[in-house]
């Protein structure tokens, strides 16, 4: 933003995709790891781009930020996905100003998630603006919008039961095991990846099956072995992946790799198998399920699965939405009030210029009360602040302002 000036809300802009539009396919093409992400940070600012950050997870894929056009913030996100800019354009939704900063507070409390009242969002948040924030890219606008969403965030987790029981994709993958498979805890389960994702996976696996046949694998050995030893099952090296696909029954995979690691010649030859692809984009070679001994679903088809816990999360979103018109509200009155900084600045100058003046020390030649003692920072300070209250209920700059310069000479006041 120019000069010292606020930046307006009405340049504030978010341009994303996200599941709604989007398979992971194709979201795969645009999601930004931390790598990129700390490209398009270096390079915004000879872009003319000063305050942003990016959120993207598995299911959306957003840039939020201060720009005279969004097209600059997509162009710049474009730069570092193998997705072009000309189709993320095309698929993109972009929002401006005031609705622009409401969808980040539908997103923070999971109106906005691929399952409802997801929370691990929040995380991937705060994560986000962190580095934003370590890079110089968070101006006082985000900062305080942030801090503004996860609030109002928190207040929906502790006063309402959107959240309430435990649904998420690792959960949901557990949910269709369990549904769908027969004697699933006798089951031989295979389990790649052992990110957050497969992490909870895992958990769940553990906790929801009530088995512990669970062999996994993780291109890095140390990180498997470190969570098998963790939660009591077995692990296995990467170079022994076709054997361990051979011999399991129930596949989960969460690999998040750039191309897939299960292909459909990878399986042909084997017995029936159920495979779960958990990554964006899809690590399971989506031909694979012409096959008819292959039972594979994606984490789309996952998403869409819906049961009881959700349903009764459907009834909370009016509380949800209630409370974030409320912080919502605190945060549209804080814009205003930035826009009055320059007039307050330009006021608390003004007023030092008097008590620093030799005439108001004096009390000669204005016309004041030799009673007058003069003024300290404090008091000057208290004059800003009442002035800016005053602002905030009722502008009227003018008056205000020759308000203020009374109050601070009246003797009366200390």
């Amino acid at each position: 933003m120019k000069g010292n000036q606020p930046p307006d809300i009405l340049t504030f802009f978010i341009a994303g995709i996200n599941y709604r539009k989007t398979d992971a396919s194709i979201r795969g093409l645009f999601a930004v790891g931390p790598t990129q992400y700390q490209a398009v940070l270096k390079l915004a600012p000879s872009r003319g781009i000063n305050e942003l950050f990016i959120l993207s997870t598995c299911n959306r894929t957003e840039i939020y930020g201060f720009a005279e056009d969004p097209a600059q913030l997509i162009s710049l996100l474009c730069t570092q996905t193998q997705g072009s800019e000309t189709v993320f354009t095309e698929l993109a939704y972009i929002k401006m100003g005031r609705d622009a900063a409401e969808h980040l507070f539908h997103v923070a409390a999971g109106l906005d998630s691929q399952i409802l009242g997801d929370f691990e969002i929040v995380s991937q948040i705060k994560q986000a603006v962190k580095q934003s924030r370590d890079h110089g890219c968070l101006g006082a606008f985000l900062e305080r919008l942030v801090n503004c969403v996860l609030q109002s965030s928190k207040s929906i987790k502790n006063q309402t039961a959107l959240s309430d029981g435990t649904v998420s994709v690792s959960f949901a993958a557990v949910q269709y095991i369990k549904e769908r498979i027969p004697e699933a805890a006798a089951k031989r389960i295979l389990l790649i990846g052992t990110g957050k994702i497969g992490r909870n996976t895992c958990r769940n696996l553990i906790n929801y099956l009530d088995t512990n046949n669970i062999i996994l694998i993780n291109r890095t050995e140390e990180v498997a072995a470190a969570l098998a030893r963790e939660v009591h099952v077995q692990f296995a090296a990467f170079d022994q992946l076709s054997a361990c696909i051979r011999s399991a029954d129930i596949i989960l995979v969460a690999t998040n790799a750039a191309e897939p690691v299960i292909l459909k010649s990878d399986l042909e030859t084997l017995g029936q198998k159920w495979i779960i692809d958990l990554s964006v984009p899809y690590n399971v070679e989506p031909a694979a399920a012409k096959l008819r001994h292959i039972d594979l679903i994606n984490l789309d088809e996952l998403s869409i699965l819906k049961d009881q816990t959700l349903l009764k999360r459907q009834v909370e979103i009016p509380k949800a939405k209630s409370i974030i018109s409320g912080h919502l509200l605190d945060f549209f009155q804080w814009c205003e009030m930035r826009k009055q900084v320059p007039v307050l600045r330009a006021v608390k100058t003004k007023l030092k210029e008097i008590q620093d003046s030799p005439l108001f020390a004096c009390g000669s030649g204005l016309g004041v009360s030799a009673k007058i003692s003069i003024a300290g920072d404090d008091k000057i300070q208290r004059v800003i602040n009442t002035l800016a209250s005053k602002m905030r209920k009722q502008n009227q700059g003018g008056c205000h302002y020759l308000e203020a310069i009374n109050e601070f000479m009246d003797p009366g006041t200390n």
